[in-house]
Order: C-alpha cells, then structure tokens, then sequence
C-alpha cells in the first residue's frame, strides 16, 4: 500500500498531500478516489486513509482509522558515525533507516579521509535519502540526520544514552554479546569509527565519558558494514527481531 509523511494533524476528517507527494501519488501511482493509502506523521502515528480528491498540487485524503505504527523498535537508537569517504554515507544512512535507527549523527574523527569545508548540502541530500528509506520499509517515524559535529561533540550526545556503544576495532577484552548480556536500555547510542579508526586518545576519551568501549569481532569491518553489523546485533539483543 502506498505510503507518505505529512507534517500536520487531520482536519474535517482529511489529510492533504502536496508537492513532491502529490505528484508521485496522483501522476506516478496514479492512484484514483476510493484508492486507499496510509498517511504518518513521522511521530509514531499511522493513518488509514482513502484518496477523497485529486486536484493538480494535491491530493485529499479521507482518513477512516488511526493507530500506533507497528514497525518501530523498543529502543530509539542513535547511529554516531565517523564521516566515510565517497557516497558511502549515503549507503549507511539508507540501510540504517531500514534496519530501525532514529536518528544519525555525522561526526568528523581525527582519522577521516574527507573533511569536507561545507557540509550542509550534504545533510540535506542525507535527509532526503532518509526520507526515502522510511517510506519504503514502512516506518513509522521519520529518521532525522543532524548536522555534522566534531567527535568530542559525539562523544559528549552519545554518553546521554542509557546503552552507550564504542565500537573499537583495538578492543580485545568485551565482545557485543558480553555488552549486551545484561539487556538494552530504552536509548541505545552506536559510535562508530573512520575507514582510518579511531585514535587512542578518542577511545580512551570516549571510555572516560561514560561509554562502553565494545569489539564486533576479530575481523576488521568496513566502515559501511559495522553499523549495519552493529545495528542488526542490538535490534535483536533488544527483542526487535
């Protein structure tokens, strides 16, 4: 069924798309009236709804029933990672929302590769493919990706999670699992390294702030397959697969 965010609460009954959403669902799906849809909030909140009217820059929905989505996990995670070289963070960012993240915070480490001087743009493009994914698995929140920070920026927003998560590829002692044994809290934290990794002065920095520095096995991981690794691993330590 298809599905859209709207950024506003029904009134009379209806839901309007408009723009980008109203193109796609009246000119590319070619939904008709009495087509059924389901519009969210980006909140949490779904709605059943049927199309009423289809106008050129818009498209009336009626809505008949609204409830909780059922496709997000217990936890709100927060996927800190380490900007990647290339589109690799358009990859991340795409199969993150897909696997349930909340919200993505870019962060720049000593060992980046790119250190971009205007970022911006980036985010915006990152925010879009976001948006993207969401609508194509069915989330029922709206993903949001945060402005680009420095990693002692990170360090500090990450330790304010009841799981706080280093990912270090230098960890020798705790294994995920062994993180994990004693559950998952209700706000989970995911810092993940460089293509270069982490410096152990940011490891040791991220220890003494209250984070818990884990290892994702003895294979070194691209940076683009440990928070996916990461991610699926907590997902389901949390009960959310």
């Amino acid at each position: 069924m298809p599905r859209f965010f709207v950024d506003r609460q029904p009134e009379n009954g209806l839901l309007v798309l408009r723009g980008e959403d109203a193109h796609h669902a009246g000119r590319v799906l070619r939904l008709r009236q009495g087509e059924a849809l389901t519009l969210c909030d980006g909140e949490g909140i779904d709605y059943d709804c049927t199309v009423e009217q289809i106008e050129k820059d818009a498209v009336l929905c009626r809505v008949r029933d609204r409830h909780p989505a059922a496709t997000e996990p217990g936890q709100r995670l927060t996927l800190f990672m380490a900007l990647p070289k290339g589109d690799k963070m358009e990859f991340i960012v795409q199969k993150a929302v897909e696997l349930g993240v909340s919200e993505i915070v870019p962060y720049l480490s000593q060992n980046c590769v790119s250190r971009p001087d205007k970022t911006e743009k980036k985010v915006e493009r990152w925010q879009k493919i976001a948006t993207e994914a969401a609508k194509q698995c069915g989330r029922g929140r709206l993903p949001r990706v945060r402005a680009v920070v420095t990693v002692e920026q990170a360090v500090a927003q990450a330790a304010e999670s009841e799981t706080a998560l280093f990912f270090y590829e230098n960890e020798k002692k705790t294994g995920l699992r062994d993180a994990l044994a004693d559950g998952v809290g209700r706000t989970v934290s995911l810092m993940i390294g460089p293509e270069g990794g982490f410096t152990l002065e940011e490891a040791e920095a991220a220890v003494r702030a209250g984070l818990r520095s884990v290892s994702l096995g003895t294979r070194i991981l691209r940076c683009e397959t440990a928070p996916v690794a990461a991610l699926a691993a907590v997902l389901y330590a949390g009960g959310n697969m």
